[in-house]
């Protein structure tokens, strides 16, 4: 055992490479060239490696080996962390409070933050106590994984999370990631008015420095019962007269299940990246607006090969939603199923007249899945403009009853510009339209089959069944959707118009040619 824990640091130091030389003058034995290995570290010099062991550990230790661990999480909170540092939770221990680290990583030197041993992830628990269990608060480069995280108190309290990034009066905060963390039971407001609360949160301000954040990354987190809200980003730089955006915010392979509110909002961003995500029931106790996956006051925003389903009541409720103050945004090869409010919302408020109030524009939605998702499948409302809708399929099984489209005029404006091609709506329910005083609303080569009350004017519209593989047929997960392949024979195929950039793939990543007549619905044939 004294070898192998002697060895494990070793083990942990920065990636190497070896040079291999001969020295064929040295022979072994049996009268082969010998080899002597040199191990050249091509990682950054390490830093200090800690550990911290609640069972075993004691304070009075230095905190550098594992026979000398520390022990408690107020212990780690005093040292100040330098670039390369690396800290190691023991598997299968239990830690009380909030762990507030200090210090901050350098370009390619983060600190790290692990667990070490076999057995269950390290929880930290803040029982309520404090407002967040992991708070890294103006700090950069920091890497937290493998633990778990929990904060629940006898009563909800506003603004309690399980973990919380902010940045205030400090620049840019670069290189944040979380990875493989398990959340769960955050009992923060369900009011948004009161702050809410979140499993993760992202919040940047600053009145005498402005602050944003540089390189996010939240991966493969487990999320379960956060209340409000699942991951969120905040700033008090989203105003245009204000306007810092954080950049390379990249939100990627988590799970999320039973949400109180929303699920994945990123607020703030430039260019945020959303992708292979899945939430499974959001808006489960917040009475008021929530829905799943959507950007706020973000420009260039792609929300990518999600499932979203679940989502509870008709206040939002939507699966998927380009909000206020948005521009460029894309949701593309996402699956949207049993979201009681229905599949998109898109809006913004032309109740705020100010110069920075852009309102909603230029949103893209192509090659997405859309199965009984209720209310409504797109809501449209206030001041939205240039959006383009293409290649979906939706479907609405027998017992709803919907509106496909319904405009409103959130603050006084209704939308322009709005542009539906080459989608499937395959009904067996009941849908309906409701455009309001919205302007140019345009439709061609869509597919309205089965009952629809008042369908829009399309001058290639197709009444024909599309002859998908088997409507209805998705379940839980992506590889359940084959049932949305165009089968042998269906008029679909090659009866699209032509969309310029395109995006090149379809659901399932066959190519999509440029220039040429493309199938409707979200499966291209291939040719």
């Amino acid at each position: 055992m004294r070898f192998w824990s002697a060895l494990i640091p070793l083990l942990l130091v920065p990636p190497v490479t070896a040079k291999v030389f001969y020295f064929p003058h040295f022979a072994d034995g049996n009268g082969f060239a010998i080899k002597l290995v040199s191990l050249e570290a091509i990682g950054p010099p390490a830093g200090i490696i800690y550990y911290i062991d609640s069972e075993r550990g004691s304070d009075q230790s230095n905190g550098t080996s594992q026979d000398s661990a520390w022990k408690s999480i107020e212990r780690l909170n005093e040292r100040i962390f330098g670039p390369g540092d690396r800290i190691f939770f023991r598997a299968g221990t239990l830690y009380a409070g909030q762990f507030k680290p200090q210090g901050s990583g350098g370009a390619g030197k983060p600190i790290l933050v692990d667990k070490y041993g076999e057995g269950a992830l390290p929880r930290i628990d803040g029982g309520g106590q404090v407002l967040e269990t992991v708070l890294l608060y103006n700090v950069e480069q920091w890497e937290l994984r493998n633990l778990e995280i929990t904060n629940s108190g006898g009563t909800r309290v506003p603004k309690r999370k399980g973990v919380s990034i902010h940045a205030k009066d400090f620049g840019t905060a670069n290189h944040i990631v979380l990875s493989n963390l398990y959340i769960h039971d955050v009992n923060g407001s369900n009011v948004k008015d009161q702050g809410g609360g979140a499993g993760i949160e992202w919040w940047n301000e600053g009145d005498r420095v402005p602050s944003k954040f540089n390189d996010i990354l939240i991966e493969n987190c487990h999320l379960v019962r956060t209340d409000r809200n699942g991951i969120i980003g905040s700033s008090a730089h989203w105003s245009r007269d204000r306007w810092n955006p954080s950049l390379n915010v990249v939100i990627r392979g988590n799970l999320l299940e039973d949400i109180g509110g929303d699920g994945i909002v990123p607020i703030g961003c430039d260019g945020a990246l959303v992708e292979r995500n899945i939430l499974r029931g959001g808006r489960q106790r917040a009475d008021d607006y929530a829905a799943g996956i959507w950007p706020w006051s973000c420009d260039n925003t792609v929300v990518q090969f999600n499932e979203v389903s679940g989502m509870k009541g008709t206040k939002d409720g939507q699966g998927y939603d380009s909000d206020w103050n948005c521009r460029n945004s894309l949701f593309q090869y996402n699956y949207s199923h049993d979201n009681e409010g229905g599949f998109m919302l898109i809006c913004s408020d032309g109740g705020t007249k100010m110069p920075w109030n852009i309102g909603n524009s230029d949103t893209i939605i192509r090659y997405n899945i859309s199965q009984n998702d209720g209310a409504r499948l797109f809501h449209i409302t206030g001041p939205v403009r240039g959006v383009r809708i293409y290649n979906n399929d939706f479907y609405v099984e027998k017992s709803l009853d919907i509106l496909a489209v319904l405009h409103g005029n959130w603050g006084g404006d209704w939308a322009e510009d709005i542009r539906f091609q080459n989608n499937i709506f395959y009904v067996d329910g009941r849908a309906r339209y409701d455009f309001g005083s919205s302007r140019n609303n345009v439709f061609d080569a869509n597919v309205f089959f089965g009952n629809h009350v008042n369908p829009p004017s399309d001058p290639h519209a197709l009444m024909h069944n599309p002859l998908l593989v088997k409507p209805g047929g998705g379940g839980a997960g992506r590889e359940t959707l084959d049932a949305y392949k165009l089968a042998a024979g269906s008029p679909c195929i090659g009866a699209g118009a032509i969309i310029t950039d395109n995006g090149g793939r379809d659901f399932w990543g066959t190519p999509v040619a440029a220039g040429a007549k493309p199938d409707i619905g979200a499966h291209a044939v291939p040719r």
